[in-house]
């Protein structure tokens, strides 16, 4: 029985106890992290029962919250992450763990009230206008530009598939003892079967710095490809399809095509926007805005954007192309990006998936197709913090065979999700089909046609197989035969040669040449070369001196004229390179050479030397070259590497010191060139080819170390020369030319009834040179009065193309159509001219 006094302290006890579960419930607290990588979380409104306005916005990741009323649930909401309610009582209001998770652009809630497209009298009336003006005045930036240093990861995972297969395709006598493999083969939505037949899987790390001086590294650090680890000409030529795109730009980078952008600030004079509703993208209202192209016939997009209803951020968007798609071998294109905007004035990718079907000759839907799809999910942003200026150098290990070799347990945590029944079994397919001869044998029918070399023992590749037989005035027919060592891609040593004979002048040509490579870090190399052959000089300006590179133009089949300026050259080449920074090379050559004419009696060589009459030029210098490409890629580090095409310049700078007396050299000279090519993207216009050359020999030298203004007088293409030119018809000491190559895509035949559905492509063009030859170039030669320079006016021709000729999607035909701009008055010229070739590309 208890006293007055304990009955006292157990009312005081228990109403404490009461009062202490009542204060629990108006109060609580805890950590809010991300639940993939436990990083706490800033910047989450935190919303108390049923409340429509947060009562908290969280500075960092811990967070304490009152009411004036008990709290019975709380609601957290991040931009970017999915919400979470938790329900609170006096147990669980203290030291609460919020595990927030990403969302995804797949959790979209797209709730479509409206179909067909709206029509406004103006865009002013159109409330999607009012929107994308908004969007527009507050264009964002990626993020990574706004702080001092950054890292994150990013994993891609690149698929190939078969599409649309059937029972009659299976049946094929070409899958006869490969038939297996569709048992890898699954369901597709359209009811078809597809195949996977490549995938590969890649992990990168970036690190970035923009104070006190810009740099940034891309680091390969975990790659596994499907049965094709030794061939990484597919894996980069797979890869090499897509690009990365900021949706914000004007104009969207697709196969070195311009697309335009619905988000660009000149999409209304593209698109139609329709607002479809007001939708809930991962926690965060936003618009969604349906746009598609007012002429179907151009190279846009149709979809979806999801604009922030605050910020007028782009959340997400989704991209596929019209059904009219102009790209060769391009059916259908389709792009989904997810975007996080961490600020009002930035944005960083979260996620971009990009797929593509492609088939080499129908684009008829249900026609047999690969899908090539690529995904690229981007985690682990760290901002600010210091870097070791070490992870910025390239280091040895990473061009090490082993260095991106990982085991399942690394992929298995690396992956975002985890890896389809199909996307599994492909790895188990290719491996089997390596075992197979025959798909051992079409394997290597498809590499002699794109090396242009048959292996036809280890170690030996014989070739280039489309160099065997040519025809010239000097040899007649010509057969040429020729091989390389070759142990696979990543060789730091290589051996070619080659012997050739001609069945009129009865002569054997030959050329040899071995390289080393000593480091794949800064790929130092050298090498020596010796050669004796016909050979067409002036075919280029800035050409190298190697054995191996340079151009044999003596073989042509069909040409305007004889070809008499053919010279007989023997050649002895040494030379060292090395790459002290990425894509910038320096390289160094030595070079003995004897240069005469191959038909003395029609092409006059010969020069005066101290008085003398001469008919060889003998002939020892020095080049030193630096040669720049940034942005380029290439397939692997062995020493010879396959570039990927892209939109990278390049660019060349060569100094040649010709040395008298070395080697019974007749001549010292200096000679300063200087080269840039590159493609621009112009919008919706199309793309432009810019070529710009120019050089001066500081010295009086004979026609045969002489700069040539480049001919081109074959029936074919040959980029970066002069259709109408005769060759030798400009001879200079000093030169600059430009040629401007533009091609608009179809743009203007795509508004012609008829001509329109032939899908084909008009390229315009302009070539100029200009120069100069002194007196002195043009006396030192016996019949230097034949030869002048582009002074009097600048040389030019122009002129039109038709490309992208041919049915379905196999479009790979151009004709070119070229007139001469001046200089009509000069015997034996070409005023008008038809160039023809097939250009492979999109």
């Amino acid at each position: 029985m208890l006293n007055n006094n304990s009955q006292k302290h157990y009312l005081l006890f228990f109403f404490l106890i009461l009062s202490s579960s009542v204060c629990a419930q108006n109060r609580a607290s805890g950590k809010i992290v991300d639940e993939k990588n436990n990083k706490e979380l800033n910047k989450v409104d935190i919303f108390i029962n049923n409340d429509k306005t947060p009562s908290l916005t969280t500075t960092s990741g811990n967070f304490t919250i009152q009411s004036d009323s008990i709290i019975q649930k709380l609601k957290f909401s991040r931009k970017g992450y999915t919400t979470e309610t938790l329900d609170i009582t006096s147990e669980n209001a203290e030291n609460i763990f919020v595990q927030l998770s990403q969302a995804k652009v797949s959790d979209i809630q797209e709730i479509v009230l409206q179909s067909g497209k709206t029509k406004y009298k103006n865009k002013k009336e159109n409330p999607a206008y009012a929107i994308m003006q908004k969007v527009w005045a507050r264009k964002r930036n990626n993020g990574l530009e706004k702080f001092d240093t950054y890292s994150y990861k990013e994993y891609e995972k690149t698929q190939f598939d078969l599409n649309n297969l059937d029972s009659a395709f299976m049946k094929k006598k070409i899958f006869n003892k490969l038939d297996f493999i569709f048992s890898y083969a699954d369901s597709t939505a359209s009811g078809r079967l597809g195949l996977p037949i490549f995938l590969n899987e890649a992990v990168y790390e970036n690190y970035g710095k923009n104070k006190p001086d810009k740099d940034s590294k891309r680091t390969l650090v975990a790659q596994k490809t499907s049965g094709f680890q030794d061939n990484q000409v597919i894996t980069v030529s797979a890869k090499n399809l897509y690009r990365d795109i900021n949706i914000y730009d004007n104009t969207l980078n697709y196969f070195d095509i311009g697309f335009q952008s619905p988000v660009g600030s000149d999409g209304f004079g593209t698109y139609d926007y329709n607002l479809m509703d007001t939708i809930t993208i991962r926690g965060e209202k936003a618009f969604q805005i349906r746009y598609q192209p007012k002429r179907k016939d151009v190279l846009a997009f149709q979809g979806n954007l999801y604009i922030d209803t605050d910020t007028y951020a782009v959340l997400g968007a989704t991209l596929k192309s019209t059904q009219k798609i102009g790209v060769n071998f391009i059916n259908s294109v389709y792009t989904q990006v997810e975007y996080d905007n961490p600020d009002d004035e930035t944005f960083l990718p979260k996620k971009l998936v990009t797929e593509f079907e492609m088939s080499p000759f129908s684009k008829k839907k249900g026609s047999k197709s690969i899908i090539a799809k690529r995904s690229v999910d981007y985690s682990d942003y760290e901002f600010n913090k210091p870097l070791d200026p070490k992870v910025f150098k390239r280091t040895e290990e990473e061009y090490e065979d082993k260095f991106t070799d990982k085991d399942d347990a690394y992929w298995t945590k690396a992956r975002p999700d985890t890896l389809s029944k199909a996307e599994q079994g492909v790895y188990s397919m290719l491996n089997q089909l390596q075992q197979t001869p025959k798909f051992n044998r079409m394997v290597k029918l498809v590499e002699t046609l794109g090396s242009r070399y048959y292996n036809a023992f280890k170690g030996v590749d014989i070739g280039p197989i489309f160099s065997i037989y040519g025809r010239n005035e000097v040899e007649g027919n010509r057969i040429r035969l020729g091989a390389r060592s070759y142990f696979g891609l990543n060789d730091p040593w290589r051996v070619q040669f080659y012997t050739a004979y001609g069945f009129k002048d009865q002569q054997f040509k030959y050329g040899v040449e071995a390289r080393y490579m000593f480091n794949r870090l800064n790929r130092f190399m050298i090498g020596a070369g010796t050669s004796r052959d016909i050979v067409q000089l002036g075919g280029q300006l800035t050409s190298g001196d190697g054995v191996a590179s340079r151009s044999l133009s003596s073989s042509t089949f069909f040409a305007r004229g004889e070809n008499i300026s053919l010279s007989s050259v023997n050649q002895t080449n040494v030379f060292a390179a090395i790459e002290p920074w990425k894509n910038f090379q320096i390289r160094v050559d030595g070079v003995m050479q004897s240069i005469k004419s191959a038909i003395p009696e029609k092409f006059n060589l010969m020069y005066y030397k101290d008085g003398q009459l001469r008919q060889t030029v003998n002939d020892s210098h020095v080049t030193i070259s630096l040669i720049a490409k940034p942005g380029a890629k290439f397939s692997q580090t062995g020493i010879d590497r396959y570039q990927a095409r892209n939109l990278a310049p390049t660019i060349v700078l060569r100094y040649t010191r010709g040395i008298e007396g070395l080697f019974n050299a007749d001549f010292n000279y200096d000679k300063l060139q200087f080269m840039f090519n590159k493609p621009f993207l112009i919008g919706s216009m199309g793309k432009l080819v810019v070529n710009l050359e120019a050089g001066k020999n500081f010295n009086t030298v004979p026609l045969a170390i002489q700069n040539i203004i480049p001919a081109n007088l074959s029936y074919g293409l040959v980029p970066n020369t002069f259709s109408q030119l005769n060759y030798y018809e400009f001879v200079a000491d000093a030169y600059t030319t430009l040629q401007l190559e533009h091609h608009f895509n179809g743009k203007i035949l795509s508004y012609i009834p008829l001509i329109k559905k032939l899908k084909l492509r008009e390229v315009a063009f302009i070539r100029g040179a200009y120069g100069t030859l002194s007196d002195a170039s043009k006396a030192i030669n016996v019949e230097g009065f034949r030869y002048s320079a582009p002074s009097e006016h600048i040389y030019y021709e122009y002129g039109f193309g038709i490309e992208n000729i041919g049915i379905g999607n196999l479009r790979i035909f151009r004709v070119d159509f070229n007139w001469r701009g001046n200089y009509l008055d000069r015997p034996d010229i070409s005023k008008f001219g038809v160039k023809a070739g097939f250009q492979v590309g999109f």
